[in-house]
């Protein structure tokens, strides 16, 4: 449980908190007004970011587990840049078509809302 954050009801498979006041959460704060920045682009690829890097985003995150809101269809980015090409790690952020934004810094074990 976030420390000022309340659990959201979903399957034993992740936790989906309210808000996001872990460690990371400003770099998937910030990760996230990049993306929005670029439209939030829906194709899976690599982007040019601001520090002269690339980041991915894999297209569509598709919910299958249910841990996030059914009503919703998602699109799933990293949140750090990297050399093109690099591996990808384990922090996303998942953006909604309701317009929630969701920062995982665990591959979708956990997600924080973050807006």
């Amino acid at each position: 449980m976030c420390a000022t954050g309340v659990a959201v009801d979903v399957p034993a498979s992740a936790t989906v908190y309210n808000s996001c006041t872990i460690s990371r959460c400003s770099d998937g704060r910030s990760a996230a007004s990049v993306w929005a920045g670029k439209g939030w682009p829906s194709s899976s690829g690599w982007y040019t970011w601001p520090d002269g890097r690339y980041n991915y985003t894999g297209g569509v995150y598709h919910n299958y587990d249910g841990q996030l809101p059914a009503s919703a269809s998602y699109h799933e980015y990293d949140v750090y840049s990297r050399a093109k090409g690099a591996s990808r790690d384990a922090y996303r952020i998942v953006h909604g078509s309701t317009g929630a934004v969701y920062f995982s810094p665990d591959h979708y074990s956990n997600f924080y809302k973050i807006s």
